[in-house]
């Protein structure tokens, strides 16, 4: 057993009180994933520091992430450089730490430089970190940090947080935080429906603020009913409805699961194409948009469609569909207007954004997961991910920007400094609740669920994953002689086996 190194450095230093409990790793030695931030810290001078400096990154990584070892160790490194990339934009501001989306201020940023686009983003990421405070104190700046309301730049763009916030209460089992948030999560959907509501019962907003401007089918003026804010919002209900029942308030949870059950209903009459069979947005003339975006997987997100629509995910793997060489396309490849935007201002009209890829793969997990279909596989996940890290080059060394080039995966704007350590998108979160398969569950039943295809690695391993105050290590091992712990699946709570399989299957252990 390799003991969690004792880290002394005082920006690092994390009180027993906030971390979720995590005693030592069981199976990876920690220092010999060492020589990765090595190299990211020597790769170009460090001209913006925040609450951690690069000085300061490995030993604030061997205090909070989970750690992570597979074949592909150009895969294994950016598993690493996402999280010494989040660490970066964790600032410390009077009002506790937030996260930034851009290390450079950007004009249309709120205050300390804050933009609530990927906070859902953020979240999903941060969930995994041994210290709360980072999420915790973000969380509490965007709802209740304006006096005591929320942030007045919390709607610039749609955000899915708070149910982001009930799949991390998932994780940290943190029901007194959770909880303390009920009534901000509730005056949050009370402005959505103020400020976007439309009278057939759908939510509209511009592609602008989704994050996802000069769309196909998007306008930065037109009252556009999307499957994103949609989907988002029938999240947050259903979340509403969760933790509103966790805190007791049973009328408030009967009434949030009805605006869910409701939304869910006005999505599928009318944002669903029978003819494309696909999720589209809808114009305020009452057309459908002609085309097939990325957005139309976003409702998988949350499980929000029935077992017929999983027939729009042909498009996933089909090259006229979003099948690139070097991603995931923000529309389908056969339309007319495909990449005809231009560069350089932000087009999602094909091009592939990490923030849509990683929504898409989160849609794809639960797919595989939850619902019985036989149009895509294990395999379509591994390699639209194993593509992902892919691309995270640039000039020969780690890098994630804004948006890239889908065939030869050159990134557009790659040179601006608003662009470099883009926090814009997760991919720890993707490998650890993706790949590895760990979902997060409300109850004390560890479920594992790898969507490693059988034939490709013949071994990983995922140690020091703190999860309902437990320690978890989830290993394959072809042999059994990688690691020694026998062969096949193994999954241990604070180093005691509770699950195990000789095949990559799903698999169900009790905490201890």
């Amino acid at each position: 057993m390799n003991r969690r190194w004792m880290v002394l450095a005082v920006a690092v230093l994390v009180p027993v009180s906030v971390r979720q409990a995590r005693g030592s790793t069981f199976v990876l030695d920690p220092s010999a994933f060492r020589h990765h931030v090595d190299f990211f810290n020597t790769m170009e001078p460090e001209n913006i520091v925040n609450a951690i400096p690069n000085r300061a990154a490995w030993d604030w990584m061997v205090a909070n992430v989970p750690f992570f070892e597979c074949p592909d160790k150009r895969f294994e490194e950016i598993y690493y450089f996402r999280w010494w990339t989040f660490r970066k934009h964790i600032k410390q501001t009077p009002d506790g730490y937030v996260l930034t989306e851009f290390l450079d201020k950007v004009s249309h940023s709120g205050e300390y430089n804050t933009i609530s686009c990927a906070l859902g983003h953020h979240i999903y990421e941060g969930r995994w970190l041994c210290d709360g405070r980072y999420i915790d104190e973000y969380v509490r700046f965007w709802y209740t940090g304006h006096d005591g309301e929320l942030q007045p730049h919390f709607h610039q763009y749609s955000h899915w947080a708070t149910w982001a916030l009930y799949r991390r209460y998932l994780v940290n089992q943190d029901k007194v935080f959770l909880t303390s948030l009920l009534d901000a999560f509730v005056k949050d959907y009370e402005a959505w429906e103020a400020e976007r509501g439309l009278p057939n019962g759908l939510f509209w907003q511009y592609d602008v603020r989704d994050g996802m401007e000069e769309s196909i089918s998007g306008s930065r003026k037109a009252h556009n009913a999307r499957p994103t804010l949609n989907s988002y919002m029938a999240a947050t209900a259903l979340a509403i409805a969760k933790v509103a029942a966790l805190a007791g308030r049973e009328s408030l949870a009967r009434e949030y699961a009805g605006k869910a059950a409701k939304l869910k209903t006005l999505m599928h009459a009318l944002l669903w194409d029978e003819d494309a069979l696909f999720f589209k947005a809808r114009f305020p003339n009452g057309a459908l948009a002609d085309v097939r975006e990325e957005i139309g997987f976003i409702p998988w997100y949350f499980n929000l469609p029935e077992p017929d629509h999983s027939i729009a995910w042909k498009q996933f793997s089909d090259p006229q569909g979003f099948s690139a060489p070097m991603g995931i396309t923000t529309a389908e490849r056969r339309h007319p207007a495909f990449r005809s935007h231009g560069v350089g201002t932000c087009e999602w009209d094909g091009a592939v954004w990490p923030y849509a890829t990683s929504q898409t793969l989160v849609g794809l997990a639960n797919l595989l997961r939850d619902y019985e279909q036989e149009v895509v596989t294990v395999s379509d996940y591994f390699d639209a991910l194993h593509t992902y890290a892919r691309s995270h080059r640039y000039r020969g060394k780690p890098y994630i920007g804004e948006y890239l080039d889908e065939i030869d995966g050159t990134w557009l704007r790659p040179d601006s400094d608003r662009s470099r350590y883009y926090n814009h998108s997760t991919f720890c979160d993707l490998v650890i609740a993706g790949l590895a398969g760990l979902v997060p569950r409300a109850d004390d039943t560890v479920q594992v669920h790898s969507l490693l295809p059988v034939d490709s690695w013949d071994w990983f391993c995922l140690d020091g994953v703190p999860y309902h105050g437990h320690t978890l290590t989830i290993l394959w091992d072809r042999t059994g002689v990688k690691y020694g712990k026998g062969k096949g699946l193994r999954v241990f709570a604070d180093g005691r086996e509770i699950a195990a399989a000789d095949r990559l299957i799903s698999v169900q252990g009790e905490l201890p």
